[in-house]
């Protein structure tokens, strides 16, 4: 090796190490819920407002089974699905209801800066959503953390 690429791998190295914090620390924690014995995530990656009822639903119909302490339930939208968590959603007091109750909303920034770019206006989308760089990312995380994955 020459010392120029030996250069090279030394600043890919440091790069990478400055980096990984960074990429982690976009992570979102688990929810604290000590107690949950049931762990659910409903992807929500469709603008259909018919699917975005059937998840509300869905989301709604496992409060009702399991008590709100012993479920873990997190809605992560990205693509159209976005569309539920936008300010002047239809369904919004919905939503809002729901993460009253111990449901968590995660929203895609990928996504959101995607529609930024494309239209040159970022959409707005309500505060108690969760923010998560990567709405995909989100869901493989929580199911590697025990959350079971229902596509609704």
């Amino acid at each position: 090796m020459t010392r120029l690429q030996i250069f090279r791998a030394m600043l890919l190295a440091l790069f990478a190490w400055a980096v990984m914090p960074l990429v982690l620390a976009e992570q979102v924690p688990l929810q604290d819920k000590p107690f949950a014995e049931h762990k659910i995530v409903l992807q929500l990656s469709d603008g259909d407002a018919k699917k975005q009822a059937l998840v509300l639903s869905v989301a709604n119909n496992l409060l009702k089974a399991y008590d709100p302490d012993k479920v873990a339930i997190e809605v992560v939208a990205f693509g159209p699905g976005i569309d539920l968590l936008l300010t002047g959603s239809d369904r919004r007091k919905q939503v809002e209801s729901l993460i009253a109750q111990g449901v968590r909303f995660d929203i895609c920034l990928n996504t959101v800066e995607t529609i930024e770019r494309e239209t040159g206006q970022r959409p707005e989308f309500i505060p108690a959503a969760t923010p998560v760089q990567v709405g995909v990312g989100q869901i493989l995380f929580l199911a590697e953390n025990g959350y079971t994955l229902v596509r609704p």
